[in-house]
């Protein structure tokens, strides 16, 4: 099971009021239900929001220990991190037929047909040696 962080297990919250705000305001569409919605709507964009400018801040206070600790290589490699934002990992590959592979093992054997495809070349015979003439 993937391990999440702390801020964002505790995030969980939010959600779970957003939904019940919302079953309530569809149960009993008045006034007051969607005054109720939008402010637990409010409340959990604020809090990712500033949960978010917190990590930003740590990642910023990280970078700058790496700086004084002079570890270039960490350096470059956080502010590539910090550049390019969160990306997320995916686990699927295009098959032969087009279609996308997502299990594990099929992915290996996929990318070993490739391989073998590419690298293992089956006319050699064609291949003349030609004349090399030097002065």
């Amino acid at each position: 099971m993937q391990q999440h962080k702390p801020w964002f297990d505790e995030s969980f919250g939010f959600s779970d009021q957003k939904k019940q705000a919302k079953m309530q305001w569809v149960q009993d569409p008045s006034q007051s239900g969607v005054d109720i919605l939008n402010n637990v709507r409010c409340e959990g964009s604020r809090h990712f929001r500033n949960k978010g400018s917190h990590i930003c801040k740590l990642k910023l206070r990280n970078l700058k220990v790496t700086v004084r600790l002079k570890n270039i290589s960490s350096l470059y490699r956080g502010i590539s991190d910090f550049k390019r934002g969160y990306q997320p990992r995916t686990n699927k590959v295009k098959g032969e037929k087009g279609d996308l592979v997502a299990d594990s093992q099929s992915i290996l054997a996929t990318w070993r047909n490739c391989f073998s495809q590419l690298l293992n070349v089956h006319g050699v015979n064609d291949v003349r040696q030609r004349e090399i003439r030097t002065a």
